[in-house]
């Protein structure tokens, strides 16, 4: 754990020294151990901001560790930073990414149980009932839509509301991908008229896996490799899903979606190790 702690810290702050990000001198704690801190939150403990304040606060580590609340504090101000460190190492996968192969899928990730959603605070609407045909079960809380290139590095995430369909989520991926790209889905992306727009406008091409009934069927020996390659994704999802607790304590909307990134951000660190 401790070699892992290390590289967590010397990784982050060498991407944020590397996008010339100002620190100020006057804070006890750095932006990069603020950082440090909630991605070994995520990594090791589930989350557990605490547990992995009690680990860090060592003399060995950050012994000026902030307090609960000001560490909270400096953290959800660093919101917008955790997302520039994900592009980060997007665009350093990316370039790792010679086979330009990149497949899509979304995750439930449940903010409470089904049997809690009356008394639930943080959301309160309809909107954020979902459902996961290959769970089989409802879910209460959001969707991670993530991309990933073909060996399982996070390239482009985002959350919507539970409801949102697979369908419509795909018009809200930037698709920031070099020219050539083949992008792989489940069943669920079929959109000829965004396959179309993708190939025309990009050169991007979108190939999900066919319905029995669709239009443009591929053939035998395609949906063998499209079935193959979707399952690095699951995999994937499967490596967030481990680190994620039974549930993820938070107060507000806010701080979930901010513990969500940490967590697909956390595992793109992983996967930089």
């Amino acid at each position: 754990m401790d070699a892992q702690i290390t590289a967590i810290y010397s990784i982050t702050d060498d991407i944020l020294k590397a996008m010339q990000h100002d620190h100020n001198p006057q804070q006890q704690m750095t932006d990069a151990e603020v950082i440090t801190t909630a991605l070994v939150a995520m990594r090791f403990f589930g989350g557990n901001f605490e547990r992995a304040r009690g680990l860090l606060q060592a003399p060995t580590y950050i012994p000026k560790m902030l307090s609960k609340s000001r560490f909270n504090r400096r953290l959800h101000s660093l919101s917008g930073l955790v997302l520039m460190l994900f592009r980060a190492f997007a665009a350093i996968f990316k370039q790792l990414n010679p086979s330009a192969e990149y497949i899509i899928d979304t995750f439930p990730l449940a903010v409470c149980d089904n049997i809690r959603i009356r008394r639930c605070q943080i959301y309160q609407s309809e909107a954020y009932r979902g459902y996961k045909p290959s769970k089989r079960r409802y879910f209460y809380g959001l969707k991670i839509h993530l991309m990933v290139t073909a060996t399982g590095q996070p390239v482009e995430f985002f959350l919507t509301p539970g409801a949102i369909g697979d369908v419509d989520g795909l018009k809200v991926f930037e698709f920031d991908l070099p020219a050539g790209s083949l992008v792989y889905g489940d069943k669920a992306f079929n959109d000829y008229e965004l396959e179309d727009l993708l190939l025309e406008a990009c050169g991007i091409r979108l190939q999900p896996c066919r319905k029995q009934n669709s239009k443009r069927p591929v053939l035998s020996y395609v949906a063998y490799i499209q079935h193959r390659i979707r399952k690095l994704i699951e995999t994937t999802g499967s490596l967030i899903e481990r680190m994620l607790p039974k549930s993820i304590h938070v107060v507000t909307a806010k701080g979930f979606e901010l513990k969500a990134a940490l967590f697909v951000l956390a595992h793109s660190v992983s996967c930089a190790l």
